[in-house]
């Protein structure tokens, strides 16, 4: 993950954890930093959040990505988050104006660093930044 920044991993070592890892590419450069400081804004609020656990942002800005890595407490703690008015209105904001993909896994532990190695594997499968890394495309 390019250019991530960690927002305050709070003291959760054990129990079963969501992790949410979003990916969005943005048709044009010109929306990346909006998108970013918008993001980097809503991430304020962290510390405050019920549930919340961690947090990693990330941009690759010649790739026009950018997305974050989330741990929570539980589903219904990220369901919360997604409901924020500050979250909804970037989403409504950029929704269209790119492509977003992203994943939810379980984990019976907090490790920052396997969370943080599967996010970047999975973040990594995506053909686009395999091309444009210039690793060859994998037939499928």
């Amino acid at each position: 993950m390019a250019d991530a920044v960690d927002s305050g991993m709070r003291d959760r070592r054990s129990g079963p954890l969501i992790v949410s890892v979003t990916d969005f590419t943005s048709d044009a450069y010109r929306d990346l930093p909006g998108i970013v400081r918008r993001g980097f804004t809503l991430r304020r609020r962290w510390p405050h959040l019920d549930g919340a656990v961690g947090m990693w942002l990330w941009v690759a800005p010649l790739d026009r990505r950018c997305g974050s890595v989330s741990v929570w407490t539980g589903r219904r703690a990220l369901a919360e988050f997604v409901r924020l008015p500050e979250h909804v209105a970037i989403m409504d904001e950029y929704r269209e104006r790119g492509t977003i993909r992203s994943v939810i896994r379980e984990y019976e532990s907090f490790d920052a660093a396997r969370i943080r190695q599967d996010a970047e594997a999975w973040l990594l499968s995506d053909d686009r930044l395999r091309v444009a890394r210039g690793a060859p495309r994998q037939s499928g």
